[in-house]
């Protein structure tokens, strides 16, 4: 089967005030990315269920982003993440896409799936969006697989810049889950230190400012991958962030175009192995538009 890429202009339509660096045209350069590749299937995402987020998001935090969202007001989050006209739609289609993938890979619908889409969501805290994020993507897929499909051994497996503290924190200690990440350090949002275990299905991995290809992938290879592979999943998710690129403004890190396609292949490969293939990825964080599209069109490639 080819590739299935889950995306929807909706997602255009969340706004962060002029000059933020999360900004509709990210989604547009994915897109460019994507058109360069023949071999693909593209559907509209679908939006989350209110059942799908109430496992990973608690009930108080749903009503008042409802709530904002039928108030049509436009306001701070945090003070990097904001809401206004549209984005409760665009994080409706996010968390729904990566739910629709989960339910593609499982339905033998589709074999790898790539949700390409906006708001990203692996900084949103079960009670608390911050980062950027709104809803925890990859996590409520991860629980939808867990609770929905019955699946005993789901990896979430991250290697956006900035560490996943949001899905850390709402899969730590599920037993039938595992969080994988790679990330910068010392970056926002401050957490994600291999020395302070925070479960033991979560493993965390770092790489310092101006570390580039070699040690990303050493890292990956020495201490990520094996212990994925130990795991056995059913289902690999994939937070797909590509602000380590050497040109992202918002971090240090010196990846290039071929470091995605590496790490998609890994991954892919692992999937394959122990999955049937099962692989399901979600854009994260990318912030240089030509980095990002060309990263994007290197990791899709990977995945075909």
């Amino acid at each position: 089967m080819s590739l299935l890429v889950l995306t929807h202009r909706d997602c255009l339509a969340h706004c962060p005030p002029r000059g933020h660096p999360e900004r509709p045209e990210r989604l547009e350069a994915a897109w460019r990315g994507l058109d360069q590749i023949s071999d693909l299937r593209v559907e509209d995402a679908r939006s989350v269920t209110r059942a799908e987020l109430d496992r990973a998001h608690g009930p108080n935090y749903l009503d008042k982003i409802e709530g904002l969202d039928d108030a049509g007001q436009r306001i701070a989050l945090d003070p990097d993440t904001h809401f206004g006209p549209g984005t409760l739609r665009a994080a409706r289609l996010a968390a729904g896409a990566a739910c629709q993938g989960v339910d593609a890979v499982l339905g033998d619908t589709a074999d790898q799936v790539f949700a390409v889409v906006r708001p990203p969501g692996h900084h949103a805290e079960g009670a608390k969006a911050m980062g950027f994020c709104i809803f925890s993507n990859l996590a409520v897929a991860a629980l939808h697989a867990i609770h929905q499909h019955g699946l005993k051994r789901v990896a979430v497996c991250d290697f956006d810049v900035h560490h996943g503290n949001g899905s850390e924190a709402i899969l730590a200690g599920n037993d039938n889950a595992l969080f994988i990440s790679s990330h910068q350090s010392p970056l926002y949002p401050g957490t994600g230190d291999p020395a302070i275990p925070h479960a033991d299905n979560i493993i965390n991995a770092t790489l310092t400012p101006a570390s580039g290809s070699n040690e990303f992938r050493e890292l990956w290879v020495e201490h990520l991958l094996p212990r994925i592979d130990l795991y056995k999943p059913e289902l690999i998710l994939v937070s797909a962030g590509f602000d380590a690129h050497n040109l992202d403004p918002l971090a240090q890190l010196k990846l290039k175009d071929e470091d995605y396609y590496w790490i998609g292949q890994e991954l892919l490969r692992l999937a394959t192995n122990h999955a049937s293939g099962r692989l399901v990825a979600s854009l994260e964080g990318g912030y240089d538009l030509k980095a990002l599209e060309n990263s994007v069109l290197a990791f899709a490639e990977a995945l075909i």
